[in-house]
């Protein structure tokens, strides 16, 4: 699509600045300049402008004086010009502030009311035209409103810069409806309202040619959707999925700088709820020449870009990666980088993205093993080994660098690029390659794994974004291509309508794909794709061959106009194309050879051998035909018609299940600057994408509409009291029937008007001129009530006036009153800082002198000392015999002293030493302490288990068997007394052994605790020593109390056996056999 609109676009460049404000300059009315004959305008009559507006939707126009019209200039734009007079057939008009000009009324096509102006949607328009819509495109375009509708189809036009229409609140105002104006969201939120409504899937559709704003626009469009009803976090890794499509899959053109060059086709899945569940990627026919070759001012794709930028050090020693310099496949653009774009930061981002799809760290390093094996594999270069031109690849650091990338020999990979096998008369024989041919053998094998590592990636996306995930069948899909409108607000608003014929492009269809009627169902049909296929099948066609078959086969279409050579022109819908068929048969084959297929499928890396398999997966379909019998190639692929023609059946079949919106993105100016617009290059992308045919069949009818309380409010003032007063429908009657707007000019529905094509401007007229004389008698009214209030105001002045004067003067004598206390007080700080310099030269002074006189009277009391000059010898310094004694009787002091606290230090250390012999004797008392402690705790818990097993023995004896029945019975009566006096005496015994280990801990808690604060462990104010004596004491204590008890426990349970040993030792046991017994039930 790129290249045929490129083949028929316009070479007009006009910028923003060359289309001034033409409404506003028009009225200034200061013509200075009349064009004669002379003048090029003149011949403007004859300018045949039919063929350029033949879609115009206007009633016939009658040119009056004051009225504004558009008229096309000698240079093809359109201006607005304002009629001065009109004579007969001619009319003089003025436009572009001082030219003026008579052409024939017939070229003039009308202009709208202002109030129509910058209209979001075109089929209001009074009157449909190319400069109205051009006009009304670049109104909003200036003041950043980029999106307008025609009908059903979102106009968006790219503004090359960041306008304020996104966010977080807009996205909030179009889900809740508050507002209503065209954007991207209002569409994906129909979308959504309509899936949800009516449970059919649905499709946003995105147009435009290269630059225009499609992947953005697709961009903006899916943030939407997963704000709205994201939640589940799949939509974030749906948005992240951009990254690394865009990364592997586009590049810089001359007309787009991150140009898409394939097909994508992206399906939104939704839950049962309606939130995001999971989405698949679909892509068309990735450009796979851009690999090897790149035309000028061009870049090959990101990625190879970026992981030369962006890699580790790690990863660029581990693929041998060099500067993308030193790679042929990149320096035949002599491009490398994008301005505002740093590479490296971008394939941070695709890293980024690639973890969060969840493609593993080993895969990743797989993918870049890849792209760096197709860079390496433009540097392989060939040499010649006979004389027949045969050639073999050099085995140097490129081709060893490639084989260790893919995981195989080199001598392997040697072979695969400089042979090819061919099968002839059901023999193998493997053939040489020359220089072209092997040259086409390394640049067909680069291809293939970009194009199949692509295609790894967009499965490994699809398998992320759908795992596990639940799906209702409802979708969302987004896509680039075009619709058509429906008529439905016709019917919703009781509105009689006729069908409209529009231009019917099934000539150029029939063109490109047709069945002969005269052929049977099962040939083929002779289409422009039918005949292509054919062609590339036979080993001997060639482009010329093609060419003739073309004219043979299609001269009889009135779309098809054969050329010379090997060129022939398509007349499509937007122009004519003329194509010239150089390459196409090789670029349709996409042929590569088994050789290398085979070296693919030998590898020891993964994905090599993923490709091989997915190619000949491919070779082995039913559509491939074969043509080894010819002795041709060795394996052919489906051909790249086949592709497309097979991924548009599917891509038609999912549409046609689908209700579809339209957004058709436009782009400006070629300079991609904002603020430029191109009158001629809008106007052809209109016109190639039939924006301009759907806005006349979608107004067709009834073009401006509006709601009858609309209508009641801006026109109801031309009423009567007391018909405007009415309700909003009879007023608006009232109006039409006053005006005289006959019946067949407008229609009313249940909710709105509906007006034919100039009505509204009429009413428009009627209104402007009766507030035109309103505003004549309240401007009249407002002088007068002016004038008196100016001479009450000016009375009020003077009044004012004086009060602020006073105020002021009182202002400003403040002011000088500070300022005058502000300069007391520096002068009071600056007087002070004087006098204190001056005192400080005066304290030095002294301090001068006082240092002269100390030193005078210290040498004059030390007349003893004196400083005497021995020759050279420096000055010695002679001492008085009085001075020196007392030294002496000073040092002998200070020995005395010094003795005195040696002896004290020793004093000190032998004290230290008995502290020392006195800690050893209290551990071992401590010790020994213990040890009785451990002793006697020893042989209380002896005795208290001695008294447990006695009382153990007692419960586990066994009755005897010769007890009779009247024994039983006899001691039946005492059993339950006896068995609670015996649990009671067995709780005693655990209340005693649960105390005994409780004191036990507490005494050996304590007694731990005292010698860590004798050694100095642990810091406690009390004295260890009598700390200790207590514990003693207190043990003691305990000890004998527990003893007591104890015995007074097997007293008790002395008694307790006693009392129930009355008859014999027979009936001891058989109680505590029965006590046993019941105690175990």
């Amino acid at each position: 699509m790129d290249s045929a609109e490129k083949s028929v676009k316009g070479h007009s460049s006009m910028g923003s600045d060359e289309i001034p404000e033409i409404r506003g300059a028009v009225r200034r009315e200061n013509i200075d300049q009349v064009d004669d004959g002379d003048s090029p305008y003149a011949h403007s009559p004859s300018v045949d402008i039919k063929d350029s507006r033949g879609w115009d939707d206007v009633s016939v126009y009658n040119a009056k004086k004051k009225n504004y019209a558009w008229f096309q200039a000698p240079d093809g734009n359109w201006e607005l010009a304002k009629i001065l007079s009109v004579s007969g057939t001619e009319s003089l008009i003025a436009f572009s502030e001082t030219k003026v000009v008579k052409v024939q009324s017939a070229c003039l096509l009308p202009a709208n009311p202002e109030i129509l102006d910058g209209i979001d949607d075109l089929i209001q328009l009074s009157y449909l035209s190319e400069p109205s819509v051009l006009y009304n495109l670049q109104y909003r375009y200036d003041r950043d409103m980029i999106y307008s509708k025609a009908g059903p189809v979102l106009v968006a036009i790219n503004p090359f810069k960041t306008i304020p229409l996104y966010g977080d609140d807009y996205i909030e105002a179009y889900k809740r409806k508050k507002k209503d104006s065209p954007h991207v969201y209002a569409i994906a939120d129909t979308a959504i309202r309509e899936m949800i409504r009516d449970e059919v899937n649905q499709s946003i559709v995105i147009s435009g040619e290269s630059g225009a704003g499609k992947t953005e626009t697709a961009k903006i469009a899916m943030q939407y959707l997963a704000a709205v009803r994201g939640g589940t976090g799949i939509e974030y890794e749906i948005l992240k999925t951009n990254p690394i499509l865009e990364g592997f899959g586009n590049a810089k053109t001359a007309r787009n700088d991150n140009s898409s060059r394939f097909g994508k086709l992206i399906e939104i899945h939704f839950s049962e709820i309606g939130r995001i569940s999971g989405a698949s990627i679909q892509t068309f026919l990735l450009e796979k020449s851009r690999v090897v070759q790149c035309t000028e001012g061009e870049r090959s794709y990101h990625s190879f870009y970026q992981l030369c930028a962006g890699a580790p050090p790690s990863l660029r020693e581990k693929l041998n990666l060099k500067s993308v310099h030193e790679y042929k496949y990149l320096q035949q653009s002599n491009c490398y980088t994008i301005p505002g774009i740093n590479d490296a930061e971008e394939f941070g981002i695709v890293v980024e993205a690639l973890d969060i799809v969840h493609v593993s760290k080993e895969d990743q390093e797989n993918v870049f093993a890849m792209i760096a094996a197709v860079l390496w594999l433009g540097n392989v270069t060939f040499s010649t080994v006979d004389d027949n031109n045969h050639v073999e690849p050099v085995i140097d650091e490129a081709l060893q660098t490639v084989a260790k990338l893919l995981g195989c020999e080199a001598e392997q990979l040697q072979i695969a690029l400089s042979t090819k096998k061919m099968t002839i008369s059901g023999e193998n024989i493997i053939q040489k390659l020359t220089l072209t041919q092997a040259s086409d053998s390394r640049d067909a094998l680069a291809k293939s794994i970009y194009s199949c590592l692509f295609d790894w990636l967009v499965e490994q996306i699809n398998k992320s974004l759908s795992a596990g995930k639940r799906q209702s069948g409802r979708s969302i899909s987004i896509l680039d291509i075009y619709g058509f409108e429906s008529f439905d607000e016709y019917i919703q608003d009781g509105i009689d309508w006729a069908k409209v014929d529009f231009e019917d492009n099934q000539a150029c269809l029939s063109l490109f794909e047709k069945l002969n009627p005269n052929l049977r169902s099962s040939q083929k049909p002779l289409g422009l794709l039918t005949l292509l296929d054919e062609e590339t099948t036979f080993p001997n066609g060639t482009d010329m061959s093609f060419a003739n078959k073309l004219k043979q086969h299609l001269n009889s279409n009135p779309c098809f106009k054969g050329e010379r050579g090997k060129a022939f022109t398509v007349r499509h819908y937007a122009g004519d194309v003329t194509y010239d068929t150089t390459g196409f048969l090789e670029k349709n084959r996409d042929l590569l050879h088994l050789v290398s297929i085979q070296l693919l499928s030998s590898c020891k890396c993964k994905l090599p051998r993923i490709f091989a398999s997915n190619m000949l997966s491919l070779s082995e379909k039913p559509a491939v035909v074969s043509i080894n019998k010819s002795g041709g190639a060795d394996s052919q692929k489906l051909s790249v018609m086949l592709k497309f023609k097979g991924q548009l059946f599917q891509l038609m079949q999912r549409l046609g299940k689908t209700s579809s919106h339209f957004i058709r993105c436009i782009k400006p100016n070629n300079s991609h600057s904002p603020g430029i617009y191109n009158q001629q290059l809008v106007l052809q992308q209109l016109k190639c994408c039939g924006v301009l045919e759907v806005v006349r069949i979608s107004r067709s009818g009834y073009p401006t509409r509006m709601t009858h309380q609309k209508f009641a409010r801006r026109y109801g003032f031309l009423l009567f009291d007391h018909v405007a007063s009415q309700d909003p429908l009879t007023a608006s009657v009232a109006i039409l029937q006053q005006f005289g707007i006959l019946p067949e000019m407008y229609q009313v529905g249940y909710t709105k008007l509906f007006f034919r094509t100039g009505q509204i401007g009429k009413l428009e007229d009627t209104r402007n001129s009766t507030l035109n004389g309103i505003l004549r008698v309240q401007s009249c009214f407002r002088g007068h009530k002016a004038r008196l209030l100016l001479r009450d105001m000016k009375r009020r002045l003077h009044y004012l006036q004086s009060f602020i004067r006073g105020q002021k003067d009182r202002k400003e004598f403040a002011v000088l009153q500070h300022r005058h206390r502000s300069a007391a007080r520096i002068q009071k700080r600056i007087k002070a800082r004087i006098a204190r310099k001056e005192f400080r030269k005066l304290y030095d002074a002294a301090d001068v002198i006082q240092a002269v006189i100390r030193g005078w009277l210290v040498r004059r009391c030390t007349d003893g000392v004196g400083l005497i000059q021995f020759g050279s010898r420096k000055d010695d310094v002679v001492v008085n015999s009085a001075y020196l004694a007392d030294l002496q009787r000073r040092v002998l002091k200070s020995e005395i002293g010094l003795r005195e606290k040696e002896e004290e230090n020793e004093m000190l250390l032998q004290r230290i030493q008995q502290y020392n012999n006195r800690w050893s004797d209290y551990e071992q008392k401590m010790k020994s302490l213990e040890e009785l402690w451990q002793k006697q705790m020893n042989s209380l818990q002896s005795s208290l288990t001695l008294a447990k097993q006695t009382l153990t023995v007692d419960d586990n004896s066994d009755p005897p068997v010769n007890l009779t029945n009247t024994e039983t019975e006899r001691n039946s009566n005492g059993a339950g007394t006896s068995s609670n006096e015996m649990t009671a005496g067995l709780s005693l015994i655990s209340r005693l052994a649960e105390e005994f280990e409780q004191r036990s801990h507490v005494f050996g808690d304590d007694a731990q605790f005292l010698v860590e604060v004798k050694s100095g462990q642990a810091e406690a104010s009390l004295n260890p020593e009598e700390e200790l004596g207590r514990l003693k004491q207190s043990f003691e204590g305990w000890k004998k109390d527990f003893g007591a008890r104890l015995r007074e426990s097997k007293v008790i349970l002395n008694k307790l056996s006693s009392e129930d040993g009355g008859g014999g030792e027979k009936v001891k046991k058989n109680w505590w056999g029965r006590l046993n017994s019941s105690r175990v039930n």
